[in-house]
């Protein structure tokens, strides 16, 4: 019985229809940018693995240094104890996060992460008394598959048999070009009930929702609006974070900086599951108290578990050294150069690209997003080929790992000119 055949007697996979989904890629190993099957086929990793490996597989560096912390310290309770490399991440992170960020609470994946600071948020203005419990976030958002990121999430398949059980969110219009006034008019109206605990948000690119981008200046402008009535901010870094949008995180881009910022995904390195959640001093002070009841009472197993701890201080020391930066840059300018040329293609609809992020709408004669039926064609038309890229429905991106070379992403952009080109024909 081959490998494919007994993970379909055993296993259930994420956001895959078992009943008519082919037989899953069996993956015997990883190297730098690429995958091979156990044949022996070589795939490109064109989306870093649902964006969280960003050095490369199997980077000798981590491997190393995990090893090493797994002949220290494995893992301990969380819950008054500590250890070094928790101490030692939260601080670099702190160096790397805007000024105004002060404590790191870790939790295992991006859900929770969200997860964490929604309750921080709510629970900030339960402390003092002070009944707010309403949130703001932008339609066509994503923020994780737990039940607070879902309710702040936009109301779609990935939640609709759970609708009823989502807690209510004002949802105004996400800012795109040309339509920014509009969201900071839906804002402004929003910001005049009195209940409004906190607005959250994916800084400049919504990932799931089709790598959706738009300005730092509206966000600047919404996140203004929001301290001005006292409303707390929240930054799902969870995707735009560690180099992708070019900035270490989105929020570097703003001038008004978020209250908390959320964190997983490439943190590792893509190695190992890790969440952090970063927030302000005043966050933080609200749950100080001779009262324990005000005590923040959230907790996972593996919080701050020292191995994934120590993969994350590996992927910063990756991050000191100079090539890490300029391979984020080469790949925003080939994406950049690649975007120049394929623009006015008539299968697209648009083309959008900020850092090594760079995303291709195409046209296609049904309304729906997610589940449009051109994914799977667009799937099987890069494994073909050899490359990994999963599109959000007729939305296809490549967001590669750093090591990714020039040679193998004009691979990928000639496969995807080849692709659009098939598509007009089609079409026409």
């Amino acid at each position: 019985m081959t490998l494919q055949e007994r993970d379909q007697n055993a296993v259930w996979h994420p956001f895959t229809q078992l009943k008519t989904s082919p037989l899953p890629i069996a993956v015997v190993k990883g190297e730098g940018a690429y995958f091979y099957d156990g044949e022996g086929k070589r795939y490109i990793d064109g989306i870093a693995s649902w964006w969280v490996n960003i050095h490369g597989h199997c980077h000798p560096y981590l491997t190393k240094k995990i090893s090493e912390q797994l002949h220290t310290l494995e893992h301990t309770l969380f819950s008054g104890f500590t250890h070094e490399p928790a101490v030692r991440l939260a601080e670099r992170l702190l160096e790397r996060l805007p000024v105004n960020q002060s404590k790191i609470f870790y939790s295992d994946n991006g859900s929770t992460a969200v997860e964490v600071a929604l309750k921080m948020a709510f629970q900030y203005w339960s402390n003092q008394s002070i009944q707010k419990t309403k949130v703001i976030a932008f339609e066509n958002g994503y923020h994780g598959d737990t039940f607070g990121g879902m309710s702040v999430g936009a109301r779609n398949a990935f939640n609709l048999p759970f609708a009823e059980l989502l807690f209510d969110v004002i949802h105004i219009p996400v800012p795109l070009k040309g339509k920014e006034q509009d969201t900071l008019n839906a804002m402004q109206t929003a910001l005049q009930r009195d209940d409004i605990a906190s607005f959250i948000f994916e800084p400049l690119v919504q990932g799931a929702g089709g790598m959706v981008m738009y300005s730092a200046s509206v966000l600047d402008e919404l996140i203004e609006q929001c301290r001005a009535k006292n409303v707390i901010t929240i930054a799902d870094e969870v995707m735009t974070g560690f180099g992708r949008t070019g900035d270490f995180f989105a929020s570097d881009f703003l001038e008004q900086k978020p209250d908390i910022i959320c964190m997983s995904k490439g943190i590792t390195g893509g190695v190992m599951p890790l969440g952090a959640t970063a927030c302000a001093q005043f966050i933080y002070d609200a749950f100080l108290s001779e009262d324990k009841m005000k005590t923040f009472f959230h907790g996972h197993s593996y919080t701050a578990n020292p191995t994934a701890c120590s993969a994350a201080l590996a992927s910063l020391d990756l991050f000191d050294l100079p090539e890490t930066l300029d391979n984020i840059r080469r790949i925003g300018q080939q994406h950049n150069l690649f975007l120049q040329k394929i623009k006015s293609h008539k299968a697209l609809i648009e083309v959008r690209q900020l850092g090594t992020i760079i995303a291709f709408e195409i046209k296609t004669s049904e309304r729906t997003h997610y589940l449009n039926s051109l994914a799977e064609h667009i799937s099987d038309f890069f494994i073909s080929r050899g490359i990994i890229l999963r599109p959000l429905g007729n939305v296809l991106y490549i967001l590669p790992p750093y090591c990714i070379s020039n040679e193998d992403l004009e691979y990928i952009y000639n496969a995807v000119e080849e692709f659009l080109n098939e598509a007009a024909s089609s079409s026409s």
